[in-house]
C-alpha cells in the first residue's frame, strides 16, 4: 500500500429531530437556534434546518419577494452566517466571491481572480462549489481547481492553493464540483490527483498538506464482477478519481469517518492521518458518468446512488471493524452491465443525478432521474429501500435555458417546520407534507425571476428563503 502523510412545530417532529441530530458531530459550532445555513447542505449537511415559524401555507400569487439580483453565472448555492450571505460565481473573466447583507443584499465586500475555465460539454463556466463560512473564515473552491481562504468580515485573502497545479489532476468532465469539508482543523478536499491525492487534508489555518490518499492505493485489484469486468482492476495512472459529491463526516462504532464517493466508488478514510478504512466500487459504465449525490450515513448504514446507465442505489452496512462493509439491499439487484441489460432495467426509486435526498424519520424524499424525460419525485424507506409514492415530474429534455414549465423535472428538496421546500429545475417552488404515505403538496409557485436551470438546492436563513438560477438570486419571507 502506498501512503504519504505529509503534514412551534409538533412536538414528535421536534423531537425527533432533535435526537437525529444530537448524534451527529458539528465540526464547527453555530448560533443557538440553527438559524445559520453556513455550508453546502446546510448546518449538518443533511438539507434539514432547525427553523421553526415558517409559513403553514402560501399565497395564491406566490411568497413575499423580500430582494433579487442579477448574479454571475455558477450552480454554487450560497450559504449564510449571521448577517452575511456568501455567493461564488463568476462574471466575464474573473470568478468572484462576494458577500451581501443577507437581509437586503446589499453589497459588502467582493474578492475576485481570473478564470479561464471552459465546460467541455457547453455547461456554464461558473463556480459549481458552495463556500463554507466559519465565524471568521470563508473556504471557496472553484470550477478550475483555485482553493482560497478569506477573511469572512472583509473578504481579505488569507491563502490560496492552485490544486491543478500542486497536483496531477485530470481535467474533470464538468469542472470541479466537490464541495470541500471541514473536520476540526483539517479542511478535506477531493482533489481527484494522481497516482494517489484523490482526497487531501490540508490546515485549515494555513492551507498547508497534512496528507494525501486514494487512487491506486485502494483500487488497484479491486475485483469489479457484476460491473465492467471480472479481473482485478489495473490502475492505469489516466483515471479521473474526483466526482462531484462532498466528503461526508460520520461517526460510525465510535470511529470517525471521511466518506467520499468518488468516480470509482465509495472510501472512506480516517481523518486523522488519511489512512484507508474500505472502498467499494461503483461507477456507470458510462465514460462521461456523473457520481454527485452525497453519501448518508444514519448509525451504521450508508446510502449511495446515481443516474447514469441504471446504477441505481445500494444501501451498506459498516461492519463493527469498521474496515468493511456489507450490502443490506441494492437497486435494482443485478447490476446491468450491458447496453441491451441497461434498456431492460426499467427506472428504479432512487437514481440520483445531482441531489441529496432528504432523510427524515427512516424514509427519504428525493428526486430521481438523469434526464428531465424521467424525472420522479420519490418517497422511498430507507432500510429496504421500498417505494412509498412517485410523483411522475417528466419534461422535455434539455430545455432551452430560461425555461419555466408545469412540472419540477428534477429539482432539490430541503426539510425545515415539518414541511418540504422543493424546487425544480425550471424554477417551480413547492411546499408539502413530510408524509411517507402520500405525497401532498400544500403549495406551489412558479418563481418569476427563475427558470431552467435551477441546479443548485434551496437555503434557508432566519425565515428567509434563498434561492438560484444560473444568473439570478431572489430571497422570500417564509415567517408566519
Amino acid at each position: 500500500m502506498i501512503f504519504r502523510p505529509r503534514f412551534p412545530v409538533r412536538a414528535g417532529f421536534l423531537l425527533t429531530l432533535l435526537m437525529s441530530l444530537a448524534l451527529r458531530q458539528p465540526t464547527f459550532a453555530a448560533d443557538k437556534d440553527g438559524a445559520d445555513w453556513p455550508r453546502f447542505l446546510g448546518l449538518n449537511a443533511d438539507n434539514i434546518s432547525l427553523e421553526t415559524g415558517l409559513l403553514d401555507k402560501w399565497p395564491t400569487n406566490g411568497l413575499p419577494l423580500v430582494w433579487e439580483k442579477a448574479v454571475g453565472t455558477g450552480y454554487s448555492a450560497p450559504s449564510v452566517r449571521g448577517e452575511l450571505l456568501v455567493l461564488h460565481h463568476r462574471v466575464a473573466n474573473e470568478e468572484i466571491v462576494e458577500a451581501f447583507i443577507a437581509a437586503t443584499g446589499k453589497p459588502v465586500w467582493r474578492h475576485a481572480y481570473p478564470s479561464r475555465f471552459v465546460d467541455p460539454y457547453g455547461y456554464n463556466n461558473g463556480p459549481r462549489c458552495t463556500p463554507i463560512l466559519t465565524d471568521k473564515l470563508c473556504y471557496v473552491f472553484g470550477a478550475e481547481g483555485k482553493l482560497a481562504c478569506l477573511e469572512l468580515k472583509t473578504g481579505k485573502l488569507i491563502w490560496e492553493r492552485d490544486t491543478a497545479k500542486d497536483w496531477n489532476v485530470p481535467e474533470a468532465f464538468f469542472g470541479v464540483g466537490s464541495t470541500p469539508l471541514l473536520e476540526g482543523d483539517k479542511l478535506i478536499v477531493m482533489i481527484g490527483g494522481q497516482p494517489n491525492s484523490g482526497v487531501v487534508a490540508l490546515d485549515s489555518a494555513t492551507g498547508k498538506t497534512l496528507w494525501e490518499n486514494v487512487g491506486k492505493t485502494n483500487w488497484q485489484g479491486v475485483i469489479t464482477a457484476g460491473w465492467r469486468r471480472e479481473e482485478p482492476y489495473q490502475w492505469t495512472g489516466l483515471e479521473k478519481s474526483a466526482s462531484y459529491a462532498s466528503p461526508v463526516a460520520a461517526t460510525i462504532h465510535g470511529q470517525r469517518h471521511i466518506l467520499c464517493v468518488m468516480r470509482q466508488g465509495l472510501v472512506s478514510v480516517n481523518p486523522t492521518n488519511g489512512q484507508v478504512n474500505f472502498s467499494h466500487w461503483f461507477q456507470s459504465l458510462a465514460s462521461d458518468s456523473v457520481n454527485a449525490m452525497c453519501p448518508i450515513a444514519n448509525g451504521d448504514l450508508v446510502l449511495i446512488s446515481a443516474a447514469y446507465y441504471r446504477i441505481g442505489a445500494e444501501l451498506l452496512r459498516v461492519r463493527p471493524d469498521g474496515k468493511s462493509v456489507e450490502q443490506v439491499w441494492r437497486q435494482p439487484a443485478q447490476i446491468p452491465n450491458s447496453l441491451p441489460a441497461i434498456r431492460n432495467t426499467p427506472p428504479q426509486p432512487l437514481e440520483i443525478h445531482w441531489n441529496t435526498p432528504v432523510l427524515f424519520d427512516g424514509y427519504l424524499y428525493a428526486f430521481s432521474g438523469r434526464d428531465e424525460p424521467d424525472a420522479q419525485f420519490n418517497c422511498v424507506e430507507f432500510k429496504t429501500g421500498k417505494l412509498m409514492w412517485s410523483r411522475n415530474e417528466q419534461w422535455q429534455k434539455h430545455p432551452p435555458h430560461g425555461s419555466q414549465f408545469p412540472t419540477y423535472g428534477r429539482g432539490s428538496a430541503i426539510l425545515a417546520d415539518g414541511k418540504l421546500f422543493a424546487l425544480g429545475e425550471g424554477g417551480k417552488l413547492g411546499l408539502f407534507k413530510v408524509n411517507p404515505k402520500q405525497a401532498e403538496e400544500i403549495s406551489s409557485f412558479q418563481v418569476p425571476q427563475l427558470g431552467y436551470p435551477c441546479w443548485a438546492a434551496p437555503i434557508l436563513s432566519r425565515k428567509k428563503l434563498y434561492l438560484r438560477s444560473e444568473n439570478r438570486l431572489v430571497c422570500y419571507d417564509v415567517g408566519k
